[in-house]
Order: structure tokens, then C-alpha cells, then sequence
């Protein structure tokens, strides 16, 4: 009897089979387009963590940030961190050389048990060059642009830190002997100052320690020259209205110095130069000293002649 009852159960069953498995097959169907419906995908890039010995260091340009594709329950990828997915390259116990090697994936945090969670990376390889890594200290010096206010000099500088540390591949830290700053701004000015400046990095593949940044103490002083003035007319004053006085050399020469706007500026007046004849009572030869009235803002250094002989004859020589 049970034989029976079980044969015609099967029989209920194998009846109209073809629409039954059509029915299935379109339920799961329906299932899939369901949930595929209710997935979300979402983009961001990350930083490529590459993984070496530490004594090897990448030498060649490649690609550091990482496209990323999820896809998942949309309400649950909304909240996932972009730092709780970790894309690496695995090179630890290479050694130098040039490898390509696939980008793998890490999941932490709020990546952790998300189901179903597809991820997807661009690029899926990486192309690198490995070299030993070098470490050194290297001297910096100031990259100065534009003129300052005129007549002004920079006269020294200082910097703090004078050099830095930095870390890269061996066969490019070879050609690098010194490190420079960032452009430091002169236009215009007359006096002292300090400004932090950062420090240019020479090379994508090099590390500079430190927070790469220095400051630059700069000593700006007034020009100081030097000025010939020639060929300049030496008279003879308060001399007594009886005499005449005839000068063995009548011009002169002045050397000033003094800052270079203030030399600019200045030019000796006509007849600068003289001899004090108030003390001649009497014609005769005399030897005078040369005198140079006081300039202001420069020192005179010398004038040329210092003394010069004059001949002091009667202007009427009747009368004595």
C-alpha cells in the first residue's frame, strides 16, 4: 500500500516536469536580477603600499594610487572607509632587479564581512625597477629671485637646517650633490629678514627627511662705492681785493665714498674747490692747501692736489 502511495507521489511530481523545472529555473532567475538590482558599485583610488626588503628601495617610476571598484549590498559599501582596503605589491625577498607582479588587496575594518563584496583594482600589475636603498646628508642652498630695492645688496645668508638628510635608490642619489630651497622672493627690499621656505624635492623617488622645510635668514646691507670727480676748478676766496692770484694748477680731483645712492645723487657745485687766501697781506709765492668743503652722506677719501702754489701780484701796482 505504501509502495503504492509513494508511486503515485512520484508520479504527481514527474507530471508536467518541463513547466515545473521552467518555473524554477525563472524563480532563481528572478532571484538574481533581484539582488543584482539591489547591489551598488563605487570608485575611489588609494595609495599603492609597495613591500620590500629594507635594504631595497623602488627605483623606477610606477603607478602609486590605485583605482578601486566595489560592489555590494548598496546600503553597507555607502559606509565602508576608503582606508580599510589596502592595495600592495609583494616583494619582499627580491632582489635587485626589474620585476612586474600583481596588485593584491588587503580588507580591513569596515571591509571586514561584507557579503557579497566584489573588488576590483586598476591596474592589475605593476612594472618596477628594485635598487639598493642609500641614505645621506646633503648641503642646501637658497634659490633667490628678483632685484632688491636699488642701491641694497644681499650680502650673506643663512639657513636652518644648513643641510638634510635624504633616502633613495643608489643609482639616483649618485647624481645628487646638493638640494635647493623653493624660490625666495628679493623684489624690493632694503633690510634684513627671515622666511620659511620649503626644500624641492630633486626626484620623485627620492625621500627627504625632515618636514622638508628650512628657514632662510637673509643680510641685506646699502651698496658702498667709490666715485672719481675730475678736472674740478680750484679758486682762490677771501683774498684781499688788492691782489690778483694766479694758480700753478688750477683744477682739482676728489675721491668719495659713500653708498651708491648716495654717490648717485650727488655733484660737486662749480668752483668746490679753493684755497683760503685771508692770511696773504703781501704779492709773493705761497703754497696753499687745497680745501673741500663737507659733503654730506659720503666720506672723502683724498683730493688731488692737497696743496698748490699761488703767485699774489698788486692789482694796481702803483698803489701799495
Amino acid at each position: 500500500m505504501e509502495s503504492l502511495d509513494s508511486r503515485k507521489v512520484l508520479a504527481r511530481i514527474a507530471e508536467n516536469w518541463p513547466a515545473k523545472v521552467l518555473s524554477i529555473a525563472l524563480a532563481l532567475m528572478l532571484f538574481v536580477f533581484h539582488r543584482m538590482n539591489t547591489l551598488e558599485e563605487r570608485f575611489f583610488s588609494v595609495p599603492l603600499l609597495v613591500e620590500t626588503t629594507e635594504n631595497l628601495i623602488p627605483a623606477s617610476p610606477y603607478t602609486k594610487m590605485i583605482r578601486i571598484s566595489i560592489r555590494g549590498d548598496a546600503a553597507r559599501i555607502r559606509s565602508l572607509l576608503e582606508e580599510d582596503i589596502e592595495p600592495y605589491i609583494d616583494l619582499t625577498g627580491k632582489e635587485k632587479g626589474i620585476y612586474r607582479v600583481p596588485v593584491q588587496v588587503r580588507t580591513y575594518g569596515t571591509a571586514l564581512g561584507l557579503e557579497p563584496l566584489e573588488i576590483k583594482v586598476d591596474p592589475l600589475e605593476i612594472s618596477l625597477v628594485l635598487d639598493h636603498k642609500v641614505s645621506k646628508y646633503l648641503p642646501l642652498k637658497a634659490n633667490t629671485r628678483g632685484p632688491l630695492q636699488r642701491g641694497y645688496e644681499l650680502v650673506s645668508y643663512t639657513l636652518k637646517p644648513s643641510q638634510v638628510a635624504l633616502e633613495g635608490p643608489a643609482d639616483v642619489m649618485s647624481g645628487i650633490s646638493e638640494l635647493s630651497t623653493d624660490f625666495i622672493d628679493l623684489d624690493g627690499r632694503n633690510e634684513d629678514f627671515s622666511v620659511m621656505v620649503s626644500i624641492l624635492n630633486p626626484d620623485p623617488l627620492v625621500v627627504i627627511q625632515g618636514n622638508g622645510i628650512t628657514e632662510f635668514y637673509g643680510f641685506i646691507r646699502e651698496i658702498i662705492g667709490i666715485e672719481n670727480f675730475t678736472d674740478l676748478p680750484i679758486r682762490v676766496d677771501r683774498l684781499h681785493e688788492r691782489f690778483i692770484a694766479d694758480l700753478e694748477e688750477g683744477t682739482g680731483s676728489i675721491r668719495l665714498e659713500g653708498s651708491q645712492r648716495a654717490l648717485e645723487q650727488y655733484s660737486p657745485p662749480a668752483s668746490f674747490l679753493y684755497v683760503d687766501g685771508s692770511a696773504i697781506s703781501e704779492p709773493g709765492t705761497y703754497t696753499l692747501p687745497v680745501v673741500v668743503p663737507p659733503i654730506p652722506k659720503v666720506t672723502l677719501l683724498r683730493n688731488d692736489p692737497q696743496t698748490v702754489t699761488v703767485q699774489v701780484r698788486l692789482r694796481n701796482p702803483g698803489n701799495r
